[in-house]
């Protein structure tokens, strides 16, 4: 189980997608589930999968509640029960993979129930695939909550900012403070210049945790940022694409 997370921008969306080109490349994973748990859904868009708001976790919840309200639910029915009917009715089945999107809260700043249903997804669904990819929310609520406890690999995309480096900083202290006990951290310089590489490496190793290691840089790319313009499914990017071949290089390490 890989979680990809950062600051809000520094790409990891795109980065879990070209890994997910990846792994379905290498045929070594028979059943492969995407879990999107950022609330502005960006993974369907990156695909050109035009996912409506009542296909997602968010959209099913907000149904949910709005059928407790009107006590239209069977008192027989535990209501977890009917999460996890209504999870299991949002999962779409692609060719090659599974993907959940999670969608917004079903209120203004409200996300209770959908990361509860979030953790319940991920016990629940995890042990039916051989891989899952997570895309974690920009904000560290979704590790202060202790969401994605069964994580063995975390992601930390940083860009050469000082708020991504901060943002990398504070995911590590956070997921320490909460006793996420991950495998490895892994952190990805994306759009990063080689001449900042000992910046990032200085600031990877001042975070002093044995789990945190540099995984490499990867430099901006027009092709990449033209199909996101354009909405075409970055699955399809060519594989001679020097981004994507980079890319590779770095996640051969870790699949």
């Amino acid at each position: 189980m890989i979680s990809f997370s950062g600051k809000g921008g520094v790409g990891k969306s795109t980065l879990l997608v070209l890994m997910l080109k990846y792994v379905i490349e290498t045929k070594k994973f028979k059943n492969i589930l995407v879990i999107d748990a950022d609330p502005d859904a960006n993974i369907g868009d990156i695909i050109g999968q035009n996912i409506k708001f009542n296909e997602t976790v968010g959209g099913k919840m907000t149904r949910l509640k709005e059928k407790i309200q009107k006590r239209e639910i069977p008192l027989e029915v535990s209501k977890n029960q009917i999460i996890e009917s209504e999870v299991f009715d949002s999962l779409l089945e692609m060719e090659d993979f599974d993907l959940i999107e999670m969608g917004r809260g079903e209120g203004v700043g409200c996300y209770c129930s959908v990361n509860n249903a979030l953790k319940h997804i991920i016990d629940v669904l995890a042990k039916n695939y051989d891989l899952v990819l997570i895309d974690a929310p920009a904000g560290l609520e979704y590790f202060a909550r202790k969401t994605g406890q069964e994580v063995t690999d975390l992601i930390i995309v940083t860009d050469p900012s000082k708020m991504g480096f901060h943002t990398m900083e504070r995911i590590v202290e956070v997921t320490n403070e909460v006793h996420l006990d991950f495998k490895n951290i892994l952190v990805v310089g994306n759009r990063f210049p080689e001449d900042m590489k000992d910046l990032l490496t200085e600031k990877i190793e001042n975070i002093k945790d044995d789990r945190v290691k540099f995984l490499g840089l990867l430099p901006n790319d027009e092709e990449i940022s033209k199909m996101n313009l354009i909405a075409k499914n970055l699955l399809e990017i060519s594989p001679e694409n020097k981004f994507y071949k980079s890319a590779k290089e770095l996640y051969s390490q870790i699949i």
